[in-house]
C-alpha cells in the first residue's frame, strides 16, 4: 500500500481528497494534518510515502512545510494542492523551485456535487501518487515491475541537410523545475526559436511563462495564435490548447486551437511534434524531459524518421521517467543526459547537422 498524508485546513477537503484516494485500491490514507506545522509533525511520526499538501494554510502555509519537510526528508514526494487562479498558480510555482514535486489543481466551484469532486480529484491525483511513489522506491531499492522497453528498432533516418532549425522540448511532471534549470543556461543569441510543451493548464502556463522570461537570457512569453516563430525566442504553449507550427511563405507561424486531448493532454508534445515534421522536416532538435506518460514518443518517431536529433533527460535526475524513458526504450534517442547536462549537448546539436550528431547515454 501506498501510504499517504492529506494536509489541508479544510476539513471538507481533507474529506474529499481522503475519500477520492481511499477508493483506489493501493492507496492508503495513513494520517491527515491541518496546517504545515502539524504536516512536519506527521512527517516525521507516520513516514508517508507521499505527501499531499495544501498552499494557503494558517500557522505555517504550504511553502513553508515544503522547506521544513525537505531538511530531513530530500526524496519525499509532495504533491501541492493548488487553486485554479493567478495567485495559486504563482504560490504552486514557488512551491515547486523550493522542492514539492508535483501539483493537482482543486475542483472548481462550478464541478457538481461530493460525487463529482472526488472524481475529479482522482482523475489528477491517484496517477501523480502513483508514480512519484514508484519513483521514490526505486531510489531506494526497492524493486518494481517495470514496463517492457519497447523492441520497435530506432527508425533510419534520412540524412538532414542543415543544422537544426527549432528546438523543440517537451515535459510534464517535473517540468517547471526542469525548465527553469535547462532554459536560462540558453545564450542570448540563440540563434533558432525554442517551443516548449508543458502539461499545464491556463493561467499556470501564462504565470510560468512570466516566470522564465525573467530568469532568461531570450524572451520567454506565451504563445498567441499567428506569432511568428523566431529564433531568439521561446514560445511555451497555453494551458488548454494545443500548439502547432505551420510553415507559410513568409516563415513558420503558431497556430492555437483545442483539438480532442491526445494523451489525456492539451496541450500535447505530440501535437507540437507532428506539426514540425511537416514545418522542419528533419531540421529540428527535440528534447523530453520529465513527466508522466508517453506524451511525446510518436512525435519523436516520426521525427527521428525525418533526420531530426532527439535528446532525453536521464532517469537519475528526472522527477518520473516516464516520457523521456518511453522515448530511450524505443530506441529514438541519440542521448539520455543529466538535466544539468542537457544545455550543453542542445547547443552542440544545433551547431551540427542532425544526422552527423552523436552523443552517447
Amino acid at each position: 500500500m501506498i501510504r499517504v498524508l492529506v494536509v489541508d485546513d479544510s476539513a471538507v477537503v481533507r474529506r474529499l481528497v481522503s475519500s477520492a484516494l481511499s477508493e483506489a485500491g493501493d492507496i492508503l490514507v495513513a494520517g491527515v494534518a491541518r496546517d504545515g506545522i502539524e504536516a512536519v509533525e506527521q512527517v516525521a511520526a507516520l513516514e508517508p510515502d507521499v505527501v499531499v499538501l495544501d498552499i494557503e494554510m494558517p500557522r505555517m502555509d504550504g511553502l513553508g512545510a515544503v522547506v521544513e519537510i525537505r531538511k530531513d526528508h530530500p526524496r519525499l514526494p509532495i504533491i501541492m494542492f493548488s487553486t485554479l487562479t493567478e495567485r495559486g498558480a504563482t504560490a504552486t510555482l514557488e512551491a515547486l523551485s523550493r522542492g514539492a514535486s508535483d501539483y493537482v489543481t482543486k475542483p472548481s466551484n462550478s464541478v457538481g456535487g461530493v460525487a463529482d469532486g472526488i472524481a475529479a480529484v482522482r482523475e489528477q491525483l491517484v496517477p501523480r501518487v502513483r508514480a512519484l511513489a514508484g519513483r521514490r522506491r526505486l531510489a531506494s531499492g526497492v524493486p518494481l515491475v517495470r514496463p517492457a522497453p519497447v523492441a520497435a528498432p530506432p527508425p533510419r533516418p534520412r540524412v538532414a541537410a542543415a543544422p537544426p532549425e527549432v528546438l523543440l522540448i517537451g515535459s510534464s511532471t517535473g517540468g517547471p523545475d526542469a525548465l527553469a534549470r535547462l532554459l536560462p543556461a540558453l545564450p542570448k543569441d540563440l540563434h533558432v526559436p525554442v517551443l516548449v510543451v508543458q502539461h499545464m493548464p491556463p493561467v499556470f502556463t501564462t504565470m510560468l511563462a512570466q516566470r522564465l522570461d525573467r530568469e532568461c537570457a531570450l524572451t520567454v512569453r506565451e504563445a498567441a495564435d499567428g506569432d511568428p516563430v523566431r529564433a531568439g525566442e521561446i514560445l511555451i504553449a497555453p494551458g488548454d490548447h494545443h500548439l502547432r507550427v505551420v510553415r507559410s511563405a513568409t516563415g513558420v507561424v503558431a497556430r492555437l486551437d483545442q483539438g480532442p486531448q491526445e494523451n489525456f493532454c492539451r496541450p500535447a508534445v505530440d501535437v507540437l511534434l507532428r506539426s514540425a515534421v511537416d514545418a522542419y522536416g528533419g531540421r529540428a532538435l527535440v528534447t523530453i524531459l520529465t513527466g508522466m506518460g508517453q506524451d511525446g514518443l510518436e512525435g519523436c518517431r516520426l521525427l527521428a524518421a525525418a533526420g531530426a536529433r532527439v535528446l532525453v533527460q536521464d532517469e537519475a535526475s528526472s522527477v518520473v521517467w516516464g516520457m523521456p524513458g518511453a522515448v530511450a526504450g524505443a530506441g529514438l534517442a541519440h542521448g539520455t543526459l543529466p538535466l544539468d547536462d542537457l544545455a550543453r549537448h542542445i547547443m552542440t546539436g544545433l551547431r551540427v547537422p542532425a544526422a552527423q550528431a552523436a552523443i552517447r547515454p
